[in-house]
């Protein structure tokens, strides 16, 4: 089951970069809220509280409740945007969703026992992977905050692919639907190569051609 979290907001009358601006010297986030049958709503958030949300996977893949006087809708985070250097949310897009539509969106990955497996043990191989999320289809409700991925038994040479994720009851990975080309890899573990640095002939340092014909010069 998705869990779901409550952030209070308020309903924003006056839009318009100015008005944005304002807000965000208040310490208000600029937002809107679309879809359904319902028309797009400007409101804002309190910034602080925002941001402490948006260090939490579930800010970006859960369920949201937004709280208006005690009006819920349900919505997921579409879009956000940032300031470029500053630890600043600008402005947020929420998407309202309905309990008996599929939804598409895309679910943090959680790689778990990466350290104690054979291949996380040994100091020849790498572990790469190849995505950090991956996109879903389910119901509201069976929405996941995120996928475990499970290395622990993984050695030299072993992939995973998106096939071989245990997805929770009611979730499915569109991108299988469309052929076995797609099911991409999501973990590598590979031998690092370590190139080794050339030698000169009997220990000696080459010198480059360059250098030699300037000290001679300067003879």
């Amino acid at each position: 089951m998705a869990k779901t979290h409550q952030i209070k907001v308020e309903r924003r009358a006056d839009e318009g970069k100015g008005a944005s601006r304002r807000l965000r010297r208040a310490g208000s986030v600029p937002a809107i809220v679309y879809g359904g049958e319902l028309k797009p709503v400007s409101i804002q958030l309190n910034h602080n509280e925002v941001w402490t949300a948006s260090q939490h996977d579930w800010f970006y893949s859960s369920i949201l409740d937004l709280s208006l006087n005690g009006d819920v809708q349900k919505v997921l985070l579409r879009d956000m945007q940032r300031h470029p250097f500053k630890q600043q949310i600008l402005h947020l897009d929420f998407q309202r969703v309905n309990d008996r539509e599929t939804l598409r969106t895309a679910v943090p990955l959680h790689f778990l026992n990466q350290e104690t497996s054979p291949a996380g043990k040994s100091s020849e191989v790498v572990i790469t992977h190849e995505l950090n999320e991956v996109v879903v289809e389910c119901l509201p409700a069976d929405l996941p905050e995120f996928i475990e991925v499970d290395l622990g038994n993984m050695a030299q040479g072993d992939v995973i692919h998106l096939s071989e994720l245990k997805l929770p009851k009611g979730v499915e990975i569109p991108e299988l639907k469309l052929g076995k080309e797609h099911d991409t890899a999501v973990v590598i573990a590979k031998f690092a190569k370590v190139e080794e640095e050339p030698e000169a002939e009997g220990g000696i340092a080459e010198v480059p051609a360059a250098k030699v014909a300037k000290d001679e010069s300067q003879k």
